[in-house]
């Protein structure tokens, strides 16, 4: 919840001190709140360094993105932003893996990966540059643009939860249908981040196709997958349902960043990037908590998948109704 909190105001200081500056600062902070628990012993201290923790990640991923979409544009920043989401479905499965492994040795082992961000500030500072020279008094003339970030930080919010739902709980629903084996229900969810970072690097040939033939396509591809899951009575129907949703989402993640920040000013691109970030992970956040609403009230998980399903489609529905007036199409 952190990242989402502080992603505004990340992008807010990238727009003032510089993206460069503020990204270095951050990945030092982050490989020092990320080992802190390594030589901490209170608990309370431990819980106050994964606040450090949020707020560095804030700045990394909002920082990242902007400088993405400020070294590129047209299809080479299609192509980055879609390698973007790619690596970090990969990463996300590997480090869960490793950090799973190293825990096995002791549980204050796995914090040593969060080092790795100290190694790579090497390679940062002298590869990355900061595009333009940053004037304080431009970024306070020129504010956001909330008529044209607006809708696409709404969409990405309800994004958020399509595409972390089956990340949270494709291993509950892999274990409703009986299946107790670990190495089984971690090569589902292995499969799935496949299938989002397969989705993702898509992105780069399919972004001519224009933003609202993209969300069209991404929120169909989610609903036809979350409902199969839903109504999976064995594993590989599951699995087959979360490739198809997983893929949607791999797509859905680009083409939503594409519309929010294609249009914006330099000195406007941290902070729009900075909202759009927080609105994802606001949906990240919020999506155990919805569907566990709707499991409680549906009276089981896999009809709660169903029915994010079904708002996917109405989703789609409404992009086929107003997609003309909601998308600006990206090119």
């Amino acid at each position: 919840m952190f990242v989402a909190l502080f992603s505004p105001l990340a992008g807010y200081v990238a727009d003032r001190v510089g993206r460069k500056q503020l990204l270095i600062f951050a990945m030092l902070a982050y490989a020092l709140f990320g080992t802190a628990p390594l030589w901490l012993d209170s608990l309370g201290a431990i819980a106050v360094s994964r606040v450090g923790v949020g707020i560095a990640e804030a700045a990394i991923m909002t920082c990242c993105t902007t400088l993405i979409t400020d070294y590129y544009s047209g299809q080479q920043r299609n192509k980055y932003l879609g390698l973007q989401t790619m690596v970090s479905a990969l990463a996300a499965t590997a480090f869960f893996a490793l950090g799973g492994a190293l825990g096995s040795i002791s549980w204050r082992t796995p914090f040593w990966l969060y080092a790795v961000s100290a190694v790579l500030v090497i390679p940062m500072v002298l590869k990355l540059w900061e595009p333009v020279k940053i004037e304080p008094t431009t970024t306070t003339k020129q504010p956001v643009p909330w008529r044209q970030i607006g809708t696409p930080a709404a969409v990405t919010l309800f994004g958020g939860i399509v595409f972390y739902a089956l990340i949270v709980h494709l291993p509950y629903v892999i274990t409703g249908l009986g299946v107790t084996d670990t190495g089984l229900i971690g090569g589902a969810a292995a499969i799935a981040s496949l299938a989002t970072a397969a989705g993702a690097i898509s992105f780069r040939y399919l972004a001519k196709l224009g933003t609202r033939k993209l969300l069209i396509g991404a929120f169909g591809l989610a609903a036809v997958g979350l409902c199969l899951v839903s109504f999976a009575g064995n594993v590989p129907l599951a699995i087959a349902g979360a490739v198809i949703a997983s893929a949607g989402t791999g797509v859905l993640l680009p083409t939503l960043l594409t519309w929010a920040v294609n249009g914006l000013d330099h000195a406007q691109r941290g902070r729009g990037t900075g909202i759009w970030t927080g609105s994802l992970f606001i949906g990240q956040f919020l999506t155990p908590i919805v569907l566990g609403a709707a499991a409680a009230a549906l009276g089981n998980l896999s009809l709660a998948i169903g029915a994010l399903g079904m708002a996917c489609v109405l989703a789609l529905v409404v992009t086929l109704v107003r997609g003309p007036r909601l998308v600006t199409i990206s090119h």
